[in-house]
């Protein structure tokens, strides 16, 4: 218990190094990151199944066979002459490992730790995705909330506008009921919005207590992926932990197909025996040699160790495959969010000065309310798909960044193990 609770609190406690990973003002800070994601329920139960390897690489260094004790006790009569003799014996037996047998197990369990390690690090990346999608959620919410708000007061405004027209005589009461009723719209849409971040914040604050959210998030401000995809299909393939998990069960299926081809020889079982006979007349000592004959049942399980090796290959060749698709996709996203995002910046911009003109107009006489608010209407839609651009290129970036290890503290789980190639 000793052993796994000082493992546990080292996996735990394994310090970030801040220069090794990137920390957006964007994001939460890094070490609030690093304490968030360490106490995830999935990385904790990761964390504990260290523990378990850990006993069971001891188990097959240990070996499963033990010392016996055989104690007989009987009495022996004879005829001639007619006497009664107390007798017993006692022998010690263990069964011996072979010695190849034995590093094979000493190399299971130390594959074992490997793939814990990795199992650790894959709920590590899935926990920082998950952190990373909900705090772009929230963020997301809080700057659409963020321009109802603006557009609530905009045309607050323009209800303050249009009602010193009426009462001038200069516009018809329609426009006025126009006008609140486009306001009762936009402050119906801020009551959604106000819900729905009030949501992703407690969705946040819930899953993530170590991180503080700010009162006022800095905006995300995108940048492009410049790299090419051969060069992040080859940092992914380095550092993606559901791969190294696949390699790691091949490797631990072809340990185990050596182990059964060396259960196609038994283990000799030796023993060691004294007899006290004929009431202590005769002493006897000696030792005895046991070897199973194998039978068919030692194939079978050789050729199901080799199936399952099989099994392990091919499904370690598919998680390749998806993870190779999986890149793709994500790095073509990412380009054409950066792309969107410039895109819908530019239209936002140009639909914000239509509105300027629209109510300038309006307000010389030379529009009706109708233009104002449909080109109002057009603007929000522009601003808000701007908003929505902004964060999905800046979140598609930092995704790649995550599952190449260059954002966040998941890879510390990987030291003293090599990339799979």
């Amino acid at each position: 218990m000793k052993k796994l609770t000082l493992l546990i609190t080292l996996v735990l406690s394994n310090p970030v190094q801040a220069d090794s990973y990137l920390s957006p003002p964007d994001l939460p800070p890094l070490a609030a990151v690093a304490t968030a994601l360490n106490n995830t329920p999935t990385v904790r139960e990761a964390t504990a199944n260290l523990g378990v390897v850990a006993a069971n690489k001891d188990r097959l260094r240990a070996g499963g066979y033990e010392t016996s004790v055989r104690l007989n006790v009987q009495q022996r009569h004879t005829l001639v002459p007619n006497n009664n003799y107390n007798e017993w014996d006692i022998g010690l037996e263990r069964t011996l490992r072979l010695p190849n047998k034995a590093r094979i197990d000493y190399a299971l369990g130390d594959q074992g730790m490997v793939q814990a390690h990795y199992i650790l690090g894959d709920a590590l990346h899935e926990s920082g995705r998950v952190l990373l999608t909900s705090w772009f959620n929230w963020l997301r919410e809080y700057y659409q909330s963020q321009q109802w708000q603006t557009e609530v007061g905009n045309l607050q405004e323009q209800v303050r506008i249009v009602n010193k027209r009426v009462k001038a005589g200069d516009a018809a009461k329609l426009e006025q009921l126009q006008a609140e009723a486009a306001l009762s719209q936009a402050q119906a849409q801020l009551a959604g919005a106000g819900l729905r971040v009030a949501t992703a914040r407690n969705e946040l604050r819930s899953r993530y207590p170590a991180i503080s959210l700010p009162a006022n998030p800095v905006l995300p401000q995108p940048e492009p992926v410049t790299d090419p995809l051969e060069v992040w299909q080859q940092r992914t393939m380095e550092h993606h932990h559901e791969l190294a998990i696949a390699h790691a069960e091949t490797q631990r299926y072809g340990l185990m197909l050596s182990r059964s081809e060396a259960d196609r020889i038994p283990d000799p079982s030796i023993g060691l025996r004294y007899a006290n006979e004929r009431g202590g007349e005769e002493k006897v000592l000696g030792i005895n040699l046991t070897m199973p004959i194998p039978g068919g049942g030692r194939k079978a399980s050789q050729q199901m160790a080799a199936a399952n090796q099989l099994v392990a290959t091919e499904r370690e060749l598919g998680v390749r495959t998806k993870i190779q698709t999986e890149t793709t996709n994500t790095w073509l996203a990412t380009q054409s969010a950066y792309t969107a995002w410039q895109a819908s910046e530019a239209a936002s911009a140009a639909m914000r000065r239509q509105s300027d003109l629209m109510v300038r107009a309006y307000q010389l006489g030379e529009s009706g309310l109708t233009d104002v608010l449909n080109a109002r209407r057009l603007t929000q839609e522009a601003d808000l798909n701007a908003i929505n651009s902004r964060l999905a290129a800046a979140q598609a970036r930092y995704r790649l960044l995550l599952d190449t290890h260059a954002l966040w503290p998941i890879d510390a789980d990987e030291e003293g193990h090599e990339p799979v190639k």
